[in-house]
């Protein structure tokens, strides 16, 4: 595993999922990039997991880097997965469920 490449206006940040495993018992919290603007961390859960109600202190963007998913926000329930993109205005209060072993990415924004 390599640290991100930076330079002064690009940043990489190569293979997510090897990054981030998904250990059995626990929840792991991958922080994979940050700058002054936006932070990038990525959450690995196993099947069953449930990331209790609690809100973000920026604008979250949430999508599922593999497996899927069960988000609770703003009234109403979604089903993540690959391909789905999810985002909510700071404080928005939510719940995250992994219906399967998962790995999800939250970009916080400002």
């Amino acid at each position: 595993m390599t640290n991100p490449e930076s330079s002064a206006s690009v940043t990489v940040v190569d293979d997510l999922l090897e990054r981030a495993p998904v250990e059995a018992g626990k929840l792991g919290h991958f922080t994979v990039l940050t700058s002054p603007d936006v932070r990038v961390v990525v959450l690995a859960f196993e099947a069953g997991f449930v990331l209790k109600e609690h809100a973000a202190p920026k604008t979250l963007i949430m999508q599922a880097l593999d497996g899927r998913l069960r988000v609770t926000a703003g009234g109403r329930t979604v089903e993540l997965a690959p391909g789905t993109l999810i985002r909510m205005d700071s404080g928005e209060r939510h719940q995250v469920e992994a219906m399967e072993d998962s790995r999800l990415m939250l970009t916080l924004v400002g």
